[in-house]
């Protein structure tokens, strides 16, 4: 699978735990650090962004992706609604928590979300 890597950097240890909760093998990490101007288009930067990635539209469609999504929440929203558009669906994301207790503050990753999965569940509900 390729992680994609919105986020706060990943350490080994997170790596490991995502292969293990995935079940796969992590092929590659592409990291990204979206820094968007409130000035302008958050739609607009989320585009760049995601053109940045350098996948094509047959790579969106078809590569096992997994997400890290930006931890500023309106940034993360719009990103996967873009990412939704190139892939047709909704991304797995990986969820951290923090550590309790640590100093300096660390973080572990919780679990991973298969957010088409919720979507599909929530459907029923409409």
């Amino acid at each position: 699978m390729i992680l994609l890597n919105f986020g706060h950097p990943l350490t080994p240890s997170h790596r490991s735990r995502i292969e293990e909760l995935a079940d796969e093998t992590i092929a590659e990490v592409r990291e990204f650090k979206p820094q968007f101007d409130n000035e302008h288009s958050f739609a607009e930067q989320a585009q760049s962004l995601a053109d940045g990635v350098g996948l094509s539209t047959e790579a969106w469609q078809t590569e096992h992706l997994l997400i890290n999504p930006p931890t500023h929440s309106v940034i993360a929203v719009t990103l996967l609604a873009e990412l939704h558009g190139r892939m047709g669906y909704f991304p797995a994301v990986i969820r951290l928590k923090p550590v309790s207790n640590s100093m300096p503050p660390a973080f572990e990753v919780a679990e991973i979300v298969n957010l088409q999965a919720v979507r599909d569940v929530a459907r029923v509900r409409r």
